[in-house]
């Protein structure tokens, strides 16, 4: 990588708001059925806890990033590899964090549509983000960070 940062093709953020947006919009247009539960308060609280438990994991790996000294955002450099808390058993927690809350999100909104697409950003955060971040990753930290993908897995 010329530049000292992932080169990744998306913002994850963005793509997950968009994959919610355009399930969330196809549902209106073209409905799947009668709901995920057919009109019960079921899936609005189900899919709260589930993204509140995104929103934890988030906020505790987000605070690691702060107490490490080092950036956030995927096309800013790198400057501590984080390998605590959440890191112990997920190279990618934030990442899980996004999927879990657009899963809630999904639930609780009763979008079919965004659950169908849920695989699919997944497979972008995999080949766009993802394996863009390891191969940064592993120029910037060499065998620290080799180690650490040997010892952790990528999602779970």
């Amino acid at each position: 990588m010329s530049e000292r940062h992932a080169n990744v093709l998306v913002h994850p953020p963005s793509l997950y708001v968009g994959g919610l947006v355009t399930g969330c919009l196809l549902e209106l247009l073209m409905p799947l059925g009668p709901g995920l539960a057919g009109g019960t308060a079921r899936p609005l609280w189900t899919g709260f806890v589930i993204a509140a438990v995104g929103v934890g994991i988030a906020v505790k790996a987000v605070q690691l990033f702060a107490e490490a000294g080092t950036t956030l955002p995927v096309r800013t450099p790198t400057d501590a590899l984080v390998t605590e808390g959440p890191y112990n058993w997920s190279r990618n927690p934030i990442y899980i964090a996004l999927s879990l809350f657009y899963l809630g999100l999904s639930i609780a909104l009763t979008s079919g549509w965004a659950l169908l697409l849920l695989p699919v950003l997944i497979f972008i955060m995999q080949k766009g983000v993802i394996e863009r971040e390891e191969v940064y990753l592993a120029e910037e930290f060499g065998e620290d960070y080799l180690a650490y993908k040997k010892r952790v897995p990528r999602w779970l």
